[in-house]
């Protein structure tokens, strides 16, 4: 992984053989990211997404392998308990064209993978909120 930073900007490159989310993850903590935003684009051919079955209260993941094209990636900087909280959604294309998505657990990278990431000034901390059965906003 590669990045430059533009202002309160940066941009991301994460490179064949490396997975998205920890990636992310690391950098934030070395550029003490700790509220932003991140949107992008890339290719993985092996990963994890996931949906929120809200009325079980719990993820419902699949692993998905082959070629695919992360036509979008998008999702949020926040903290959870002191720690780099990232809430990350994929959109991906198969050789097909078909769509599918949901929430980003994992994806390793087949060919390039660029990504956005604005940094925000402040931090907002997540708590989980038995209701909703999800780590929540704390605002």
């Amino acid at each position: 992984m590669t990045y430059k930073r533009f202002g309160n900007t940066y941009v991301v490159s994460i490179e064949k053989g490396e997975e998205v989310v920890e990636s992310l993850k690391r950098f934030c903590e070395a550029e003490n990211v700790r509220l932003g935003y991140i949107t992008g684009i890339g290719a993985s051919n092996k990963l994890v997404i996931g949906i929120f079955d809200t009325r079980e209260k719990v993820y419902r993941s699949t692993e998905i392998s082959g070629e695919h094209e992360i036509t979008s990636l998008v999702g949020n900087i926040t903290t959870m308990k002191g720690d780099i909280y990232l809430h990350i959604h994929v959109t991906l294309a198969n050789s097909k064209f078909e769509a599918i998505g949901g929430h980003l657990n994992s994806a390793v990278i087949s060919g390039v993978c660029e990504v956005f990431v604005h940094k925000v000034e402040g931090e907002v901390d997540r708590e989980f909120d038995q209701n909703v059965g999800l780590n929540v906003l704390k605002l």
